[in-house]
């Protein structure tokens, strides 16, 4: 399937945009600003400095930073050397930034000092102590990390042990554009150029990978939106997350479309960027619309500009912000994706009706092809029957990164990836997403692995057995909920339970209630009955 498109790179991408709308204004940042060629020569030089710095083609280079120019300077640098991106949420603390940067087999981390109040390089020093005395930063040798050679920091300051980005960039004069150039046109456009790392049901993350054809993924949104070059697109979404990096750099480059990209979504920034430079496209999940929505500055902020985004809906509890969003900012398009698959692999239309928008989750861009099944027997269901959603096409993940087992169990002989997520299609091929068949959470717009939260909170002594659901919360939809089964004599507060996670996971992934329990519901063949659960700890916190 899909062989009738043209297979081109990132870099390629980036080359041809260069090419056509030069001297046009590409990427706001504060107060910077790069035209299209200005954009390609900062990623072209950054490209030189990898070169220098010895990544070779297929090397993997983990990004942890939080958004800035030279995120996307990276981005298309990693791609155009033949290398493999791997981005790094920048949420995640000591425990699941080890685990990726291992499992990812990075040979470079790039990362920053400190952004606000959080301390990337202190975490890096605490996992690798080595680097304060390694003689030579580009040879590291550590025992936890046995491919990684380099840390990069993007920073003024410059670190013991480390080596600082404006250098690397400044040693890209050593290095002959026809090198580059050659390394370009020896990248395979079926070869992986992204790892993104999304949370499993083994309660650590699995590494997602991609080759550059998730260009033509972006190419069909950019149709089905209508996005054109005079359009400009607000990002505020991290870059680390596929919807960030799809819709925001990788968007821009595909059609000419402006990007003003923010290092953090800020509602009252937002929407004085929305008036400033005229937005036309914002996008995000329902939290971001609630907030724009809630701000004191909206009502009299210009926004008569907007003119469309993606609010992924048709979850009942996103139906109210859907509503709102169409009269007080624009039009919205609703869609349904995962990082497996693609941000866009189904998505509504700009004619699509005011239910549609707010209550279904589009339909299947060209090249994919959906199947709702009984997850059971794994048949067919009639139209507007619920079963789990199947999805098919180029755009399917090129598997999980050295988990075989793991990536067999979700793709099936047939090409199908089974997504554990409930759904009903309709005969137009119009999709509503329902829930989740897997016990995963949804913060915010972030995946959270309850495994991997339990795992953490059993290796508190006081805490016997611990099972973590998801309740409701206004504002990112729901968050985690602890319950939690004592040792026999021991005692903790849940504020000790909760400060025990901090520094050790995402915060997005720390309990926000702790409910303690003398046992669990239970089937008759000993499972805990998570779906009981939550419906417990919803009455005893008041939720319901």
């Amino acid at each position: 399937m899909g062989e009738w498109f043209e297979k081109v790179t990132f870099g390629e991408m980036l080359d041809r945009v260069a090419r056509r709308f030069g001297e046009r204004e590409a990427l706001v940042f504060g107060e910077q600003r790069w035209t299209f060629a200005q954009l390609k020569a900062d990623c072209d030089r950054a490209a030189r400095g990898l070169i220098r710095c010895g990544i070779a083609p297929g090397d993997k280079v983990a990004l942890w930073l939080p958004n800035r120019p030279e995120w996307i300077h990276i981005l298309f640098a990693v791609a155009k050397i033949g290398a493999v991106l791997v981005p790094i949420n920048t949420r995640f603390r000591t425990a699941d930034l080890e685990y990726v940067l291992r499992q990812s087999d990075s040979t470079t981390l790039i990362t920053t000092d400190h952004s606000g109040p959080v301390g990337y390089l202190e975490m890096v020093r605490a996992l690798i102590p080595e680097l304060d005395a390694c003689p030579d930063p580009q040879a590291l040798r550590t025992a936890a990390f046995p491919e990684l050679r380099r840390v990069i920091v993007v920073s003024e300051q410059a670190y013991p042990g480390t080596l600082r980005w404006r250098d690397v960039v400044a040693a890209a004069a050593a290095v002959d554009e026809a090198e580059l150039f050659a390394r370009q046109q020896a990248v395979d456009p079926d070869g992986t150029v992204l790892i993104m790392y999304t949370s499993g049901t083994t309660g650590f993350p699995k590494g997602v990978m991609h080759c550059h054809n998730i260009l033509r993924n972006i190419t069909d949104e950019a149709n089905r939106l209508a996005v054109r070059p005079r359009d400009v697109i607000l990002m505020y979404l991290p870059l680390f997350h596929a919807f960030g990096l799809y819709e925001g750099p990788l968007m821009s480059v595909v059609t000419g479309a402006r990007q003003v990209l923010m290092a953090h979504f800020d509602a009252g920034e937002a929407l004085r960027l929305i008036e400033r430079e005229r937005v036309t496209l914002i996008h995000g999940f329902d939290t971001h619309f609630h907030d724009l929505m809630a701000h004191p500055a909206c009502a009299h902020t210009d926004r008569s500009s907007l003119r469309t985004g993606i609010l992924a809906a048709g979850l009942s509890s996103s139906e109210p912000v859907a509503r709102r969003a169409q009269r007080l900012l624009c039009p919205t398009v609703s869609g349904w994706g995962m990082t497996e698959v693609g941000v866009g692999a189904a998505l509504g239309f700009l004619t699509d009706s005011e239910d549609d928008r707010c209550l279904a989750s589009g339909a299947p861009l060209p090249g994919y092809e959906f199947k709702v099944i009984d997850p059971q027997s794994g048949q067919p269901v009639p139209y507007g029957t619920p079963g789990e959603l199947c999805c098919r096409g180029y755009g399917v993940m090129q598997g999980y990164y050295k988990k075989p087992e793991e990536t067999a169990k979700v793709i099936d002989a047939e090409g199908w990836l089974h997504s554990g997520d409930m759904a009903v299609m309709r005969e137009d091929e119009t999709i509503r997403f329902l829930g989740r068949y897997k016990d995963m959470l949804k913060v915010g717009g972030e995946n959270v692995d309850p495994i991997e939260v339990e795992a953490l909170l059993l290796q508190h002594p006081a805490v016997a057995q611990a099972q973590v659901v998801g309740v409701p919360d206004p504002r990112l939809s729901e968050v985690p909920c602890a319950c939690v089964v004592l040792a026999p004599g021991a005692h903790v507060t849940a504020e000790e339970l909760i400060a025990f996670c901090r520094g050790k996971i995402a915060s997005f992934k720390i309990p926000r209630h702790v409910l303690f329990m003398k046992r669990f519901p239970m089937t008759s063949s000993g499972k805990v009955q998570k779906f009981k659960l939550r419906e417990l700890s919803v009455k005893e916190l008041g939720l319901s």
